[in-house]
């Protein structure tokens, strides 16, 4: 039987990030799968779907509702990334999406992108249980 770790590892032997994310809610899952799409498979990140491997995230810290509720991603050096943070991380290594990234982080437009992801990410959660999703 694998452990969490080799599980969230299988797919991608040495991963630059490895994105945790939820398949249960519609939206999220439909961003998901256009990054993939456009990511090559050699892309060097690892997909964990929390939805269908919750198990992985005890290993690591990790709550299952606030991964539910914002993208989580981890660097090769385990480094966590939260929210748009973890959005424009995974943004930065997606073929012509790349550099939507950068004004993302940018310091006057930051702490705007952070509080309209938190507040979309706090909506998209709340409707998503109203919804049965999980």
């Amino acid at each position: 039987m694998m452990t969490a770790k080799e599980m969230a590892m299988r797919n991608t032997p040495n991963p630059t990030a490895t994105v945790y994310y939820n398949s249960a809610c519609p939206v999220c899952d439909a961003g998901i799968c256009a990054m993939r799409e456009r990511l090559a498979a050699d892309g060097g990140v690892q997909w964990v779907d929390v939805h269908q491997h919750p198990e992985v995230l005890g290993a690591l810290g990790l709550d299952l509702e606030a991964v539910r509720e914002r993208l989580h991603v981890a660097d090769g050096q385990g480094r966590m990334q939260v929210g748009a943070d973890a959005l424009a991380a995974t943004l930065r290594r997606v073929p012509r999406w790349g550099w939507l990234a950068a004004p993302l982080r940018w310091w006057g437009l930051r702490r705007i992108t952070d509080l309209f992801y938190n507040a979309f990410a706090r909506r998209l959660y709340r409707w998503n249980r109203a919804q049965g999703h999980w």
